[in-house]
């Protein structure tokens, strides 16, 4: 019996440089590249209400439900069929954005959108987290320049929450998370994600 292809999922707070990563990353792996939230066409529309300024008042529970349903086609149309034909998956964000942003930084109760993502996923959740930890001047200064989506704008204490989640994550689940420091060339943070893929046996 042939184990699963890796899924590797890179996380962060804005601006931390996990999409550059993880596209860099898929192309050496020849692995298919994806994202969450808007990885396919359904996923796409629903990514537009997410991270439109113009969307005012969004309850937190219908945000949590509305990743979770981008979450449950992603995984259906693109990720699942990718692994089961034996490629490797990179996806920029996955479940753990959801338990980062609507968990700790809406502040709803971890373990129902826990709950709520397994059920969405059907109990698939990636293999390999790597989390791109910045430093709080280094993202201010990435995302100055930056014509902010609703995410983005959501302000200072909430992306404190949402960085605060994402170390508290890492920090538990050792095993699967890695954490590097997203500091430096692009190139530098390349390699240093390479060699801690290739400790862990995942490259």
């Amino acid at each position: 019996m042939t184990s699963r292809p890796a899924y590797i999922a890179f996380e962060g707070a804005e601006g931390c440089g996990k999409s550059t990563q993880a596209k860099l990353l898929a192309a050496t792996m020849g692995a298919v590249f994806t994202r969450e939230t808007g990885g396919t066409p359904v996923g796409a529309r629903i990514r537009e209400i997410l991270h439109d300024t113009s969307v005012h008042n969004l309850a937190p529970r219908a945000e949590a439900l509305l990743t979770a349903a981008d979450r449950a086609q992603h995984l259906a149309e693109v990720v699942v069929p990718a692994l089961e034909a034996g490629s490797p998956v990179v996806t920029d964000r996955s479940v753990y954005s959801s338990l980062a942003y609507q968990g700790y930084g809406r502040e709803l109760d971890i373990d129902e959108i826990r709950h709520l993502n397994d059920w969405g996923t059907g109990g698939l959740w990636p293999s390999t987290v790597v989390f791109l930890d910045t430093p709080d001047e280094t993202i201010a200064e990435r995302m100055s320049g930056r014509d902010l989506d609703r995410f983005e704008a959501a302000g200072a204490e909430f992306h404190a929450r949402v960085l605060a989640g994402f170390r508290t994550m890492a920090d538990a689940d050792p095993d699967r998370w890695i954490t590097v420091d997203a500091v430096g060339s692009v190139d530098r943070i390349a390699d240093e994600i390479h060699d801690a893929l290739v400790a862990r046996g995942v490259l």
